[in-house]
């Protein structure tokens, strides 16, 4: 009998043959209008084509991006889970092929004289030295094709969710650091304010003293200095908070030079974003790509739940020789071979295998429509950043306008009150309108540059790094 190998290329027809029981990926119908916004046309640079130093071009917040992408924790852990998942396809892979082993074993063994049938004690020894391949299964029915395949998307979607975990690590630092700024220019405010109200209410004591001033109106000076004082010690906790968040995010401790020293307004220059159509929004935002990917890993998992039900067929194949003598192992007469082909036929298991294919194809299921769920969440959320956008601009604006009004009357009302004109409670109101003026002028400068980032943010922009960047 001679021995019936097969090579390489035959193993790799049998399985380029085999069926693929997979289902095909249709193509889905968006559940989003083709121009989803009015507002979402536009020129510009679009944000997965901008890079972050370009978005983002305070120097100082740019160092701090490039140490959060250094240290920052949960970006370190999603890349390595990236390559525990990139290992786990390797190993899904690596049974599309054969594996060669190269075994070689030797015994020897002493048989009392009893077990040997001749009376006599002997001493048994065989050694052997074999090359061949073990349970090696032939995919006919594509279970193992799909098996790789299935890693390979979950491998391509666990990619995808450590740039959309890069993308939203970006965008909370920058967040993060505007929220340190705002705070730090209403501490600013609250102390320049306590300041100026601990002046007057020196004044308002000497002039109490005299008989000048009512005692009501120094209680009025008195509860101003108390109000500032309050929102001091606010802010203080605040910004120190802030810190500690700035702190989090970098994964080291963040130095004084890196904080921003300068006004909201002056802080950062965002440039304009348009928000394209669907289709470009699809093509840039990783955690829709993750998430179709993972509909194609379903998919490939009903191709191996259906290949359950057809028999497996696996190889078992070896040479090489063999003696009772080590110094005979390599000589001629010695050669010995193996050859041990199995099939495997499911007959009855209580409908498991059944089962097995209703969990896959509902698995596909969920994975369409959490595809579709993320983007209309996607699409949802492009639209809510461009209303912010639009509605902090023009709020700002109003906000503003605002200040400057309550300022003026506040310049006024010192005017006529030192004139006699007017009581010192108007002074007050003016004083008070004018600190609430300037507080909420602070925090829409904040709310509009944290739209601009949002929006960056939802058009999948914030991963990509420009070359001359340090990786």
């Amino acid at each position: 009998m001679k021995l019936k190998t097969l090579s390489v290329s035959a193993l790799a027809m049998l399985v380029l043959s085999a069926c693929q029981l997979a289902p095909e990926q249709q193509a889905i119908e968006l559940p989003v209008p083709n121009a989803y916004a009015s507002a979402a046309q536009g020129s510009g640079t679009a944000a997965a084509e901008l890079h972050w130093q370009q978005f983002f071009n305070n120097p100082k917040l740019q160092q701090l991006i490039e140490l959060s992408l250094a240290n920052n924790k949960d970006l370190q852990i999603a890349a390595l889970n990236v390559q525990r998942v990139r290992a786990l396809y390797q190993i899904e892979d690596s049974a599309l092929y054969p594996s060669l082993d190269l075994n070689a074993s030797g015994t020897r063994q002493r048989l009392p004289a009893d077990l040997t049938g001749t009376g006599n004690a002997q001493i048994n020894q065989q050694y052997s030295a074999t090359v061949g391949i073990t349970s090696y299964e032939l995919d006919f029915w594509g279970k193992v094709r799909n098996q790789s395949e299935q890693a390979l998307q979950q491998l391509y979607s666990t990619e995808q969710a450590q740039l959309s975990s890069q993308i939203s690590l970006v965008a909370e630092l920058a967040n993060a650091w505007l929220t340190y700024a705002a705070d730090q220019q209403l501490l600013e405010l609250a102390a320049h304010t306590l300041h100026s109200q601990q002046k007057t209410l020196e004044l308002t004591e000497q002039s109490y003293n005299l008989g000048a001033t009512s005692a009501l109106t120094l209680q009025q000076v008195k509860s101003t200095v108390a109000t500032a004082k309050v929102d001091i010690a606010r802010y203080q906790r605040l910004v120190a908070r802030d810190k500690n968040a700035l702190d989090l995010l970098t994964g080291t401790q963040v130095s004084t030079d890196l904080l921003p020293d300068q006004p909201l307004s002056k802080l950062l220059q965002l440039p304009e974003l348009p928000a394209g159509l669907p289709s470009d929004l699809l093509q840039q935002r990783p955690d829709l790509k993750a998430a179709e990917h993972d509909l194609l890993a379903a998919n490939a998992n009903i191709g191996i739940a259906k290949a359950a039900f057809f028999p497996s067929i696996s190889l078992t194949a070896n040479a090489g020789s063999a003696s009772a003598e080590l110094d005979n192992l390599f000589k001629g007469g010695s050669g010995n071979w193996s050859f041990i082909p199995s099939i495997n036929l499911p007959i009855f298991n209580m409908g498991r295998t059944q089962a097995n294919l209703e969990v896959a194809e509902a698995q596909q299921q969920v994975a369409l429509a959490t595809y579709q769920q993320k983007i209309q969440q996607a699409f949802r959320e492009v639209s809510d950043s461009l209303a912010d956008r639009e509605g902090y601009a023009a709020q700002l604006q109003a906000q503003q306008d605002l200040a400057n009004s309550n300022q003026q009357s506040f310049l006024l009302s010192e005017a006529r009150f030192k004139q006699g004109a007017d009581s010192y409670l108007q002074v007050l109101d003016a004083q008070r309108s004018w600190y609430s003026a300037q507080q909420q002028l602070i925090s829409g400068q904040q709310a509009l540059l944290a739209s601009q980032i949002s929006l960056y943010k939802v058009l999948g922009g914030g991963w990509q790094q420009s070359n001359t960047s340090a990786e």
